[in-house]
């Protein structure tokens, strides 16, 4: 390579390294950002430390829909502040990562669970079979962790309009609208908290797929 040739890419470096960082920038902003799964809340659909893509776009410009796994900002503090312990090259590294959209901002506390109900909806647990039911129709749900009931505590919910009720795969292991029947939402969650669908696995390579919509939730209509 020419002194010329080599300056001239020397010189486009900066810029290609800065259309990239943009780039990224926009993808994780409107359409697909990456999270982690830190407990075992959604096993077995979800394992500790997999890596999920999230669909952004489709939560902007399409209804969130019974039995699609959603990640979603903290609605009324759910979840303790993180703290992190880390500094110097791993610290500035990390930030690098969550500025670019690599991994999320650990300072914007997010949940992963699945939607049981949506605005309108009846939710009741549990019949006499031990199933929940839905505006009167009773879910299988064959992503619940094995052994787990569909819910230790009874209830009967009725969701308003704009927003979800969410439980986690590992009934005996989530803490989610169940339990925070107290906070100012009554357990539930405000569309404008959801960040987007969960879509698929990333990593690790071995559990690698996409991620099933809850299929009998999906048939009950949305009551209008």
């Amino acid at each position: 390579m020419s002194p010329r040739a080599k300056g001239g890419a020397l010189r486009e470096l900066p810029i290609l390294l800065v259309s990239a960082l943009i780039l990224s920038m926009v993808v994780k902003t409107f359409f697909v950002q990456f999270f982690y799964i830190p407990s075992g809340s959604m096993e077995n659909t979800l394992l500790v430390d997999d890596r999920v893509g999230v669909n952004k776009l489709g939560a902007i410009f399409s209804e969130i829909k019974r039995g699609e796994v959603v990640v979603f900002r903290d609605p009324a503090d759910w979840l303790s502040t993180p703290v992190s312990d880390e500094v110097g090259i791993r610290k500035i590294a990390k930030d690098a990562l969550v500025f670019v959209g690599v991994i999320p901002d650990p300072s914007k506390q997010y949940l992963i669970k699945r939607v049981i109900g949506v605005g309108g909806d009846r939710v009741v647990c549990c019949n006499a079979k031990d199933q929940l039911e839905v505006n009167g129709v009773a879910i299988n749900e064959p992503y619940v962790y094995p052994g787990d009931k569909p819910a230790e505590n009874k209830f009967d919910v009725t969701v308003p309009k704009d927003f979800i009720w969410v439980m986690g795969d590992h009934r005996g292991a989530s803490a989610d609208s169940r339990y925070h029947t107290d906070d100012p939402n009554k357990g539930m969650v405000p569309l404008d908290k959801v960040t987007g669908r969960a879509l698929f696995v990333i990593w690790p390579i071995s559990n690698l797929g996409i991620l099933n919509v809850g299929e009998d939730l999906s048939k009950i209509p949305v009551k209008k």
